[in-house]
């Protein structure tokens, strides 16, 4: 069943509006002002959808996250303080805050039982706002990511009402079980991630080539887990980004862009392996009965796509092949990702 489950442009207009607000609130007082040769700022709208893979609504179905990630050095005095008092995090280097808003959706493989079958993947929604610092330690080529994610888990992530009315919109089948998704629980989450840009070949060449290994934690109810991954880029300015930005659990780290008013590109793929020793997706809920199934504490992410700097965006796209994460899946998750940033 081919469907395009994305939000209505409605949302994303409120959500847009949302997330501009919050960061104004939060940071506008004790701001430092970058100068012009500082890292600029971006606003990141990313999208990513089994449309874009097989085509069917099923497993990791829908994601949409807003993130706003302000210039350089633009974190007020009290966050870079508090910033400070994490292990392994100095934000001494060409460091900035990020703030993102964003929902993601969870099905089972047949979305047209009303009594789901109990060995699929229960339905799920998530959401949330995360609120978290970057730290870029440009001698080393050093990426940090240290971020807070706080949402909601169940009806009150509005993913049920949401897919429901976007299908009787554009006139296609509605999902027939969102009433027996996980039920309502508050999720928290602390992740922290570092990216090491190794340049392989330097811009003196027609070509680039440079390789980014990766690791991370993450600690919560949502989701407990390590990860180690690397990818490879060819093309041109790859000093430009750390790399295609994708909704967790990847981190916003890769949001950023170091320039504007510079034309870049390249082609890229990469490989992430995760231990996960909890995901609330598949687990269900931590207090009560819910839908649940055995989950693989194992998951391989394999990733390949294109990226473009345009002077003032960047636009990027990214398939995703992800291996089977509970017992009895029957095919493995494949998904795109599309991320539009406007520079400033």
């Amino acid at each position: 069943m081919n469907t395009l489950n994305t939000f209505p442009g409605i949302w994303l207009k409120a959500a847009v509006g949302i997330t501009t607000a919050l960061s104004t609130l939060l940071f506008s007082a004790n701001l430092r002002a970058a100068d012009d040769d500082e890292r600029p700022g971006t606003f990141v709208l990313q999208v990513e959808n089994d449309l874009f893979g097989g085509g069917t609504d099923q497993y990791y179905t829908q994601g949409v996250q807003v993130t706003f990630v302000p210039k350089d050095k633009w974190e007020p005095e009290w966050f870079k303080d508090l910033m400070d008092m994490i292990p392994g995090v100095n934000l001494d280097g060409n460091s900035t805050f990020a703030v993102a808003l964003g929902q993601q959706m969870f099905t089972p493989e047949d979305t047209t039982r009303p009594n789901p079958d109990s060995t699929d993947r229960p339905y799920a929604g998530w959401l949330f706002g995360s609120i978290g610092a970057i730290v870029e330690k440009p001698d080393s080529h050093l990426l940090q990511n240290v971020s807070l994610d706080l949402g909601i888990v169940g009806p009150a992530s509005l993913a049920g009402y949401t897919q429901r009315r976007w299908h009787s919109l554009i006139g296609v089948g509605l999902p027939r079980g969102w009433g027996k998704q996980l039920h309502n629980e508050p999720g928290i989450m602390l992740s922290y991630q570092a990216r090491l840009r190794q340049p392989i070949l330097e811009p003196q060449h027609f070509l680039e080539l440079d390789v980014m290994p990766t690791a991370g934690v993450t600690l919560g109810n949502v989701l407990t887990q390590a990860s180690v991954g690397a990818s490879i880029r060819l093309g041109q300015n790859l000093g430009l980004t750390y790399g295609a930005p994708f909704i967790r659990p990847s981190l916003p780290a890769a949001a950023i862009v170091r320039s504007k008013g510079q034309f870049g590109w390249n082609l890229f793929a990469g490989v992430e392996g995760r231990a996960v020793a909890r995901n609330i997706f598949l687990d269900g809920n931590t207090i009560g009965d819910s839908r649940s199934v055995d989950k693989n504490n194992f998951v391989l992410d394999f990733q390949g796509g294109i990226e473009f700097t345009l002077g003032y965006a960047r636009l990027s796209f990214t398939q995703i092949y992800r291996t089977r994460e509970f017992e009895g899946q029957r095919v493995p998750s494949q998904f795109g990702s599309i991320s539009l940033s406007a520079i400033f």
